[in-house]
């Protein structure tokens, strides 16, 4: 269930570089659409509440 969200969320997001740039290619949308998912405004350090951390795992 949690990847067809994610699909149908990727899917809702490609309409607004499409909506943006209405003369761009397929693959400039995915371009666009794929620098997005990469940069994520607003969730740069993802979508976690709290400080960013360095590092990969919570020690136990």
């Amino acid at each position: 269930m949690a990847l067809d969200l994610h699909g149908t969320g990727v899917e809702m997001m490609r309409q607004n570089p499409r909506r943006r740039h209405p003369e761009a290619s397929d693959p400039e949308i995915d371009r666009l659409l794929l620098a997005w998912l990469h940069e994520r405004p607003g969730a740069e350090h993802g979508d976690a509440v709290g400080r960013p951390r360095r590092g990969g795992r919570a020690p136990s």
